[in-house]
């Protein structure tokens, strides 16, 4: 593990250390005012069966070939979740990186047939670092009020309508950073990961933020609401599926409940796109 890799797995403990208190993991307080937030290092250690100077040396990037059984006894005193602990595992350098590879960004023919497949529903694949590679005719008229900008995260955290479009922006912004940490560890050879990372730290503070918590997680089912401008407001559950021919692209695929207002929504969009 490189000295970069090893100083991101000391913020990556440092987060998540602080999110947890001694009660949290079976351990007593002590009573009183504590100087941290969270567990302190020490009781880190005492958890994961490492000695407390040896932890602290994980944290400050000073250890840099952790074992497995060191890695995997962190993030079970860190009581991570699956997605957590294989995004720490990567970090210590002890699991395979995936190399979306240079044809990313080239949406298979078979896939794009597919989007025609969801005649009733928003549908299109996203590449590694978010960019919308390819949509279907109501994904296209959904994303018509962001003027032609293909990137999600860009759209959620510096297009001037996202907070009129997404009345529910603040639950889809956290998920949103947490899926492209995922993939900046997964995909260590998408440059363009890194550039939009750098490039939103500068532009939004509020990206700033959801960046620095370290929030890691894959993108999963989830409810989203759109405001639209000609079809008004549009209630949709998301789900998401890996392309296994081109690691790194996602087919996501919203659909309403039948009969709803938001599927008479969608079946408007996609008659004013065929007419």
């Amino acid at each position: 593990m490189h000295t970069a890799s090893a100083r991101s797995l000391g913020h990556f403990l440092r987060a998540y250390r602080a999110r947890l208190e001694p009660s949290d993991v079976g351990l007593p307080t002590g009573g009183g005012k504590r100087r941290v937030t969270g567990l302190r290092r020490e009781e880190v250690a005492v958890l994961a069966g490492v000695s407390a100077d040896y932890y602290m040396r994980l944290e400050q990037g000073r250890e840099t070939n952790p074992s497995p059984q060191v890695v995997g006894a962190l993030g079970r005193a860190l009581r991570l979740n699956a997605d957590a602990r294989t995004h720490l595992f990567r970090l210590a350098g002890l699991s395979p990186v995936t190399h979306a590879g240079s044809l990313r960004n080239q949406v298979h023919p078979d896939l794009l047939r597919l989007l025609d497949a969801f005649p009733n529903a928003a549908a299109y694949v996203l590449g590694p670092a978010f960019d919308i590679l390819a949509t279907n005719v109501i994904a296209d008229a959904l994303l018509a009020p962001f003027d032609g900008e293909r990137n999600m995260p860009r759209i959620l955290f510096t297009h001037p309508r996202a907070r009129d479009v997404f009345p529910d922006r603040q639950l889809i912004t956290g998920a949103t950073v947490s899926a492209l940490r995922m993939n900046a560890a997964r995909f260590s050879d998408v440059t363009e990961i890194d550039e939009l990372v750098q490039d939103l730290l500068e532009a939004s503070t509020e990206f700033r933020a959801l960046w620095n918590d370290q929030g890691v997680g894959a993108l999963a089912r989830a409810c989203k609401i759109f405001v639209h401008p000609e079809a008004g407001r549009i209630e949709l559950t998301y789900e998401s599926f890996d392309v296994r021919a081109a690691p790194g692209q996602e087919l996501l695929v919203g659909s309403a409940q039948p009969g709803s207002r938001s599927a008479q929504a969608l079946a408007y969009l996609a008659s004013m796109a065929a007419a």
